[in-house]
């Protein structure tokens, strides 16, 4: 077992190519312990390469009220009046702090993602 760093592309290819062969190697044997190593690092290559952002709030919120089966009328209960909630979806109105915590506990979107410009 010779892990090294993954560096560039041809290195993050060899270690996909490594992972599938020993996919199903069993924990605490030689090649378990080469597949999570090599986990690690592919994960951490990905992430440095192939950054997620964080999605925008307002299409989180349709996103999640998509999810959830709701209408503007079932918002409007969290943020307000259904003008608001259509003033807001049409990204017209900025959240406000107290619409950011209700959204946060009713939809359970992170207050992270609601805080961002848009």
């Amino acid at each position: 077992m010779k892990i090294t760093p993954i560096r560039n592309e041809n290195d993050y290819q060899k270690a996909i190519n490594r992972l599938e062969e020993i996919f199903d190697a069993k924990k605490g044997t030689d090649e378990g312990d080469e597949l999570e190593i090599l986990s690690i690092l592919i994960n951490r290559y990905e992430n440095e390469e192939f950054p997620i952002g964080m999605p925008d709030p307002i299409e989180a919120i349709k996103f999640r009220m998509e999810q959830m089966g709701m209408k503007q009328k079932d918002l409007a209960e969290v943020v307000g009046f259904k003008s608001r909630v259509s003033e807001i979806l049409s990204k017209k109105r900025k959240l406000t702090l107290g619409m950011i915590r209700k959204l946060n506990v009713t939809l359970h979107i992170p207050t992270e993602v609601l805080i961002q410009d848009y």
